[in-house]
C-alpha cells in the first residue's frame, strides 16, 4: 500500500510547496518577497502584508492578482518584470504567487 502511495505521489508530481500548511507558505513566501527571490520582489513592489513600498512596478495591492497570474509573471516575465525561471524553483514560484494572491485578496472569486 504505501509503495502505491509512493508511486501514485511521483506521477502526479507532489510539490514541497502544498505539502506546507497554509501559515507556512504565506511566511515563507513573504520571506521569498522580502528578500530571498533574487532580485527581491520588493525592490519593484508595493505590498502591504510584506511592509514594501517599491515604485517601479504595480502596487499588489491594488492589482490583486490571482495566483495564476502571478505564477505567469514569475515564469515568463512582464513588462519591465524579469522571468525568475532561472532565480527560483518551481515550488518557490508557487510559494510566491500563493502568498501575493492570498495577501492582496487575488484569490477570492
Amino acid at each position: 500500500m504505501v509503495r502505491f502511495a509512493c508511486v501514485l505521489l511521483l506521477s502526479f508530481g507532489a510539490s514541497t510547496a502544498f505539502a506546507m500548511d497554509d501559515a507556512a507558505i504565506l511566511e515563507q513566501g513573504r520571506k521569498l518577497f522580502q528578500t530571498d527571490a533574487d532580485p527581491a520582489c520588493a525592490i519593484c513592489h508595493t505590498l502591504a502584508d510584506a511592509g514594501t513600498k517599491g515604485k517601479i512596478g504595480p502596487v499588489l495591492d491594488e492589482l490583486k492578482p490571482s495566483e495564476e497570474r502571478v505564477l505567469n509573471a514569475l515564469k515568463n516575465g512582464k513588462g519591465g518584470m524579469p522571468p525568475f525561471v532561472d532565480h527560483l524553483t518551481v515550488d518557490q514560484m508557487k510559494i510566491l504567487a500563493k502568498y501575493v494572491s492570498t495577501v492582496t485578496g487575488g484569490n477570492k472569486p
